[in-house]
């Protein structure tokens, strides 16, 4: 077996953490079926994570980049390569908007195992003694992004926010987390176009231009 950094090791394990338990469940994946997953033996697991706890920690963690990631990068300034539905150069705040939600809405059609396993984890941490703390800070994760994102955005656009950014991104977490649950349940692809372009005009009007 090729050695790697501890670090990129992590990283592996979490991904085919993240693999098994969007395939099998949370309660039926194993820190045996994780390693055979990754192709690693076990002992190479347990050196990594120590605990139950230090994995799901990493799981919920990388869940939520890989949702931010899409989302930055639709967002990303204009002056470097970017994705054929980044904003244009003049871009007005609703269009800014609506291409970041439309980057996630894509993550979550083309990932939804791995978005319903966010909900099972949340589950999971929260009846589990001693585990009810990840979940917390998994929200706290989705709030950390949304401000970092819209201090972005303010930045950029010299923008003047109506609310506080903390109240405004634990708004948009909260949001974002009802309409996935909501799309997961219900399906129905073609009743989120005009979803998303109500919830682009209410975000955009809770903020102006500078």
């Amino acid at each position: 077996m090729a050695r790697m950094p501890s670090a990129e090791r992590r990283r592996q394990l979490t991904e085919a953490a993240i693999r098994a338990m969007a395939r099998d469940g949370v309660a039926r994946t194993t820190t045996r079926s994780i390693a055979a997953e990754a192709e690693v033996s076990l002992s190479v697991f347990h050196y990594c994570f120590d605990s139950k706890q230090a994995l799901i920690e990493s799981v919920f963690t990388t869940l939520t980049d890989h949702s931010v990631t899409v989302v930055k990068d639709a967002l990303r300034p204009t002056d470097t390569p970017a994705p054929t539905d980044t904003p244009a150069p003049g871009a007005t705040l609703e269009e800014t908007v609506a291409a970041g939600f439309r980057a996630y809405w894509d993550h979550v059609r083309a990932h939804p195992d791995e978005h319903m396993l966010t909900y099972e984890l949340t589950q999971y941490a929260l009846r589990q003694p001693g585990f009810e703390h990840l979940a917390r800070r998994q929200y706290a994760l989705y709030a950390e992004a949304y401000a970092d994102l819209i201090e972005q955005l303010r930045r950029d656009m010299d923008l003047r926010l109506q609310v506080p950014v903390s109240v405004l991104a634990r708004y948009l977490a909260a949001m974002t987390d009802g309409l996935t649950l909501n799309y997961l349940v219900l399906g129905d692809e073609e009743a989120w176009t005009d979803i998303l372009e109500t919830v682009t005009a209410h975000i955009a009007g809770l903020v102006r231009a500078g």
